[in-house]
């Protein structure tokens, strides 16, 4: 699976998992050059407190366009870290 903004891959891996019609990227699988820490968080009731990322391609920003759990709850500890998009970003095989 590729993750594409601006025309750029911004993560690529053949070990996503996929979790309400999400792929989730492993850390080490995002392109770090990428990403800036953001302060934006929101909690899922299942899954926990949600931090997010930056997307930086190219001088522009797509603000908060990938999430993570740093802290996942129990029954999300298999993304626990792994990094998921939306706000534009491609997700494609």
């Amino acid at each position: 699976m590729k993750a594409i903004w601006k025309g750029t891959v911004i993560a690529e891996s053949s070990e996503t998992r996929i979790v309400e019609n999400n792929h989730y990227f492993p850390p080490e699988d995002i392109k770090d050059k990428f990403f800036k820490p953001s302060e934006f968080t929101t909690r899922c009731p299942w899954k926990g407190k949600a931090s997010y990322y930056d997307i930086e391609v190219d001088g522009e920003k797509n603000e908060d366009a990938a999430w993570f759990y740093p802290e996942a709850s129990h029954a999300a500890k298999p993304i626990e870290n792994y990094v998921a998009f939306w706000k534009g970003v491609q997700v494609i095989e």
